[in-house]
């Protein structure tokens, strides 16, 4: 629950009003001169009256009938009552109004007072009730001598809280929250035998929990939440005040167990003590009261590890005016027991997300008739949705994400007519999505993203009349989308990114005029992009990635003021760039892996684009398509067939780099590199691999060091492999690939032939390394921790590097080695794959092939462990292979284990080994380090993440997807980033 949340509550129940006295005055002057100048002071204090709600305030009218004026009927005519709330007035508050001695209330709420609160306002002996709350007032606040009630509340008041407040012996209520008060409970407030509301919320108050409040047995209500206060709560609180009847103690640090003694404060009906690091179990006194409607005990560490931790919840089954019940963000485990059916049918909220339960669907939840909201995200539930779901007529949002669940959506779903929120996302769902879905009349938001769904989107949800959001991505669905897109006009989010659909995308889209996030990458579409998205004009965000999209790029979509990122990358558009809106801003653009694109701004770094002059006649255009271009071709290709000839003969050069490297070191030849790397000494040696040796180095030119890969041409494949490499690297460019800087194929001084590639050096070095740093060395200063969210990080690098090998429009690259060793780390830890030289390219359908296709390997490739099992048996090289390598690579990132490791024996493998252990008992093959990162522990406020456990186990699972024993089983390196990227940002 929001802090706003339970501070109107507060506001609703608990603010007191004084007495408000009928006023029957006359026009004439008669009365106090002292209160008309007071008044008339304030009013010159105002510099902006809005609504002209002080024009009444002049000396033709007695200043008992100004507006928001209050006065004694009885002679002297004195202001008693000043009341100008949310009248929009600008300004500061007059010390004037410290003259209006007979005043007992005044009421400045939700104006925009600034400045501070006059000192003056401390002296009116009669003031019982000021409400200054809602405006920007700032600075200490005043010693109050004379008020019964005080709030000042929803300003920017700093200071401490004044000790002299605890001289009111009569004040009943302070309430000074959301502002910015440092401090503690004053300790003389222990004197204050009358108060019965003291709220203090929203502040920064820090420190243990103010032992003076133990004596204000007077209190009904307490907050103290949201602010800075630590240590353990007093275990007698609800003896010492056992008038309670509303206690807030969230967003604190309060720790240890939650105290039982509940019974002795039995008028209590709003509990929230969320927000904390209360451990232990929830108190099964808590069912002992019997008034209770609000019990709030989410983000704490409270565990129930068996049925008798449980036992809390058979209790709460007595609270029978119960109406929202939240155990969030915990550490509960198990099954959850059916007794939750017995709690009280007024129950309408009931949160239980992000644990770690288990298990079926809680059935006793269709029991509880009145639910507004379920929530049970974020934990381990499985099995079947039951239908009877469909019964709890009143249910408003069901969040059933991030779990194991299993089977088909329930149809039953459509029958709820408040539904506003369905979120199924992040499930094992399977089957179609129900074309009754097109039936709720209310729902507003619908995510089922990153399930196993297949067949068509239903044309239905699209008419629903109150759509907002809907998010099917990371399904398999299929077909065409339909038309009737278009009738969502009031529709915002659209997520269908990973599936399989094709045809064209609607031009009915542009109807959509909400839109502002389409997602419709990693399909199958075709045709070119509609015109008409350049009529949504609040687009913010257009992605139509890795589709199979033709034609030019609508100049439209230049108009769209508020998009602020565009990804049309690998497609198959051509034409030029537009210059105009967002394609102004390099950074905003994606169109990467479309080949027949030109143009645009100069910082996209495209081709110029050819243009026929305007003068030329159709027989000049056809000249330059018969005739220019073929013998361009040609000339190309001989120039090509050239440089390789040129290229083997290697005693007539002396060093070569590769036309498509960098241009930063053009040439280098074997003394450039023997003298970079100190005659490739063995000290300057940080790597080996069955062709090459790698070291360390500084050329002449270069500002950074560098390292130099050597092949030992003695070795047979080495010059294949050297091929290979660059084969494979003199047409790509991609961040989490390790940059090549030039190559060099020469002699060396004994005249023998000598080839190498300079890479960037990666200073942090290879995975494998790191991973192993804390088991292999033995300096402790040499010790690595690889966080959690590192090794996310690493994954999504590599997998974004191997997608781009597979998908880049070029022709696809096979790693054919993927492995740790050959995944290297830079300063900032971001991960560049590297080694190629097992590398073949596959080339498109529309330019020839640069070196061995997959098609003319068959001998086993990669490194045991890591290979596909395919390739045991001279399976076909394939993408599929490296999809299997890498989910190895995956597991082994968060189980660190080495997948030859001895304990894998008798057909066990890190793979199996995943699988047998997914999910239940993950914890118990984890990398002990990184279950060390998600346990809690008593030096942190909140010691587990929020969504460590579940990121964990989504990532797993994503590697189990990967390593399928048969290739066909097995999603591709696109879907694969597009899920990790989901995870990652989620």
């Amino acid at each position: 629950m929001e802090a706003t949340t339970i501070r109107q509550l507060l506001l609703l129940v608990l603010v007191a009003c004084s007495a408000h006295v009928v006023v029957c005055g006359s026009s004439s002057l008669d009365g106090n001169e002292t209160d008309r100048l007071s008044l008339l002071g304030f009013k010159d204090a105002i510099s902006l009256d809005p609504q002209q709600a002080l024009l009444s305030w002049n000396d033709t009218t007695h200043f008992c009938n100004w507006k928001g004026v209050l006065c004694r009927v009885k002679a002297p005519h004195r202001v008693t009552s000043l009341n100008l709330t949310s009248l929009g007035l600008v300004g500061k508050i007059s010390p004037s109004l410290g003259n209006l001695t007979f005043i007992r209330s005044l009421a400045l709420t939700e104006n925009t007072f600034t400045g501070e609160i006059p000192s003056s306002l401390g002296h009116l002996r009669r003031l019982q009730t000021l409400l200054l709350n809602n405006n920007t007032l700032q600075g200490r606040m005043p010693s109050f001598a004379n008020c019964s009630k005080l709030k000042v509340s929803g300003n920017n008041i700093t200071g401490t809280i004044p000790a002299s407040l605890a001289n009111i012996t009569t004040l009943t209520m302070i309430s000074c929250a959301d502002n910015h008060i440092k401090g503690n409970i004053p300790s003389e407030f222990a004197d204050l035998s009358s108060l019965e509301h003291l709220y203090v919320g929203g502040n920064q108050l820090a420190g243990r929990f103010p032992q003076a409040i133990l004596n204000l047995s007077t209190l009904i209500g307490l907050d103290l939440g949201p602010n800075g206060l630590s240590g353990v709560v007093p275990p007698n609180i609800y003896t010492a005040l056992h008038n309670l009847q509303i206690l807030v103690l969230f967003g604190n640090f309060f720790l240890g167990h939650i105290p039982s003694s509940f019974t002795n404060a039995s008028n209590l009906h709003l509990i929230d003590l969320s927000h904390n690091n209360f451990t232990g179990l929830v108190p099964t006194t808590t069912g002992k009261l019997t008034k209770l409607s609000y019990l709030n005990l989410e983000h704490n560490q409270l565990r129930a590890d068996s049925r008798q931790d449980w036992k809390f919840l058979d209790n709460l089954g007595n609270c029978t005016k119960l109406q929202m019940l939240s155990l969030s963000n915990n550490r509960l485990s198990g099954h959850v027991p059916s007794s939750i059916g017995n709690l009280s049918n007024q129950l309408q909220q009931l949160y239980l997300a992000k644990n770690e339960l288990s298990g079926n669907f809680p059935s006793g939840i269709t029991n509880l008739s009145n639910l507004i909201i379920i929530s049970l995200g974020a934990n381990h539930l499985t099995g079947v949705v039951p239908d009877m779901i469909g019964t709890l007529k009143t249910l408003q949002l069901l969040a059933l994400c991030k779990n194991l669940f299993t089977g088909v959506i329930p149809s039953s779903l459509s029958n709820l007519p408040r539904l506003g929120g369905l979120y199924l996302y992040s499930n094992q769902f399977i089957g179609h999505i129900p074309s009754s879905f097109g039936n709720f009349p209310m729902l507003q938001y619908l995510d089922i993203s990153n399930n196993n769904l297949h067949g068509r989107v239903p044309m239905g949800i699209f008419k629903i009349p109150s759509i907002i959001g809907i998010n099917l991505s990371f399904n398999n669905l299929s077909e065409q989308l339909p038309t009737d897109i278009g009738s969502a006009k009031q529709l915002v989010q659209l997520g269908l990114s990973s599936n399989k659909l094709f045809g064209d995308i609607p031009n009915t889209l542009g109807d959509c005029e909400s839109l502002e996030n389409i997602e419709l990458d990693s399909n199958i579409f075709s045709g070119s992009i509609p015109t008409s998205l350049g009529n949504i004009s609040n687009l913010k965000v257009l992605n139509i990635s890795a589709n199979n999209i033709t034609g030019s790029i609508p100049t439209s979509l230049g108009n769209l003021q508020l998009l602020e990122k565009l990804d049309l990358s690998f497609n198959h558009l051509n034409g030029e760039v537009p210059t105009k809106g967002i394609f102004r801003n390099a950074t905003a653009v994606r169109i990467d892996g479309n080949q027949g694109l030109c143009g645009g701004i100069p910082e996209l770094h495209m081709v110029a684009c050819f243009v026929i002059p305007s003068n030329s006649n159709r027989h000049d255009e056809n000249l330059v398509l018969k005739v220019v271009i073929p013998i361009a071709s040609m000339v190309s290709l001989a120039m090509v067939i050239l440089g390789l000839s040129l290229w083997k003969r290697k005693h007539k050069c002396k060093s070569i780099a590769l036309p498509s490297f960098a241009a930063k070191f053009p040439k280098v030849s074997f003394n450039d590199l023997a003298r970079a790397t100190q005659g490739f000494s063995t000290s300057n040696l940080i790597g080996r691999g069955r062709y090459s040796s790698v070291y360390q180095g500084k050329l002449v030119e270069a500002e950074n060091e560098v390292a130099v890969k050597v092949f030992n041409l003695e070795t047979g494949g080495a010059q294949k492999s050297f091929i290979a490499e660059c084969n494979a690297l003199r047409n790509v460019r991609h961040r989490n690939l390790v940059p090549i800087l030039t190559a060099c194929s020469s002699i060396d001084s004994n005249g023998n032939d000598f080839k190498a590639l300079v890479y960037e050096l990666m200073p942090q070095g290879d995975l494998h390394k790191l991973l192993y740093s804390t088991q292999d060395r033995e300096s402790s200063s040499d010790l690595k921790f690889i966080t959690l969210a590192q090794r996310i990080s690493i994954v999504v690098d590599v997998a974004d590097a191997m997608a781009y090998l597979h998908h880049n429009n070029q022709g696809t690259i096979i790693h054919c080695d993927l492995k740790p060793s050959n995944i290297l780390l830079d300063d900032n830890m971001t991960a560049h794959v590297g080694d190629f030289g097992l590398a073949r390219f596959k080339a498109s359908s529309t330019m020839p092939s640069l070196g061995n296709s997959s098609s003319s390997l068959g001998a086993l490739m990669g490194t045991i462990g890591y290979a596909a099992p395919e390739y045991a048996g001279g399976g076909q090289v394939s993408t599929a292979g490296d999809v299997y390598s890498f989910g190895v690579v995956l597991l082994k990132i968060f189980i660190r284990r080495r997948p030859t490791d001895d304990t894998f024996k008798d057909g066990l493998s890190i793979v199996k080994l995943t699988e047998i252990s997914f999910p239940g008992r993950v914890l118990e093959i984890v990398d002990p380090e990184l279950l060390q990162e998600l346990e809690p522990c008593q030096e942190t406020p909140v010691a587990m993440k929020e969504d460590g456990m579940h990121t964990l186990l989504s990532m797993l699972n994503v590697g189990l997807c990967c390593t399928k024993q048969t290739p066909g089983e097995r999603i591709n390196m696109q879907e694969v980033a597009a899920k990790l990227h989901r995870i990652r940002d989620d």
